[in-house]
């Protein structure tokens, strides 16, 4: 049985991630569809960027890249199950980023005691 609540094995935990976004010392991506945050919220001060622009969105080099990517700040990504956010962190990783961390699913941040809205 797969357990979608499990934090990936290496890397930033999510409370770890919830007490640096809490602080201002790392940014913090919701990789899901815009339905899927209407339907179960996200992460409080989480940027949604999905993964069907994650491309343009993060380059840096892309007009289209979000201003918080160019602060240097570490990043912590994550989506429903930690599948897609493990593609992002990739991505993120192969364009050059040093400091991503893939805290899995959504789950795993309201696990931790998370904000939402």
């Amino acid at each position: 049985m797969i357990n979608f609540f499990q934090r990936p094995a290496a890397g930033l935990s999510p409370t770890e991630a919830i007490e640096q976004h809490a602080n201002g010392e790392i940014v913090v991506i919701d990789v899901r569809d815009p339905m899927e945050l209407k339907a179960s919220g996200t992460a409080a001060g989480a940027i949604n960027i999905p993964l069907a622009t994650f491309q343009m969105r993060v380059d840096p080099r892309s007009p289209e890249c979000h201003d918080a990517l160019k602060s240097g700040k570490p990043i912590a990504v994550f989506c429903a199950s930690g599948g897609r956010s493990s593609q992002a962190k990739q991505f993120l990783e192969k364009i050059g980023y040093k400091d991503v961390h893939n805290i899995g699913g959504f789950g795993n941040w309201v696990q931790a005691g998370g904000p939402t809205e």
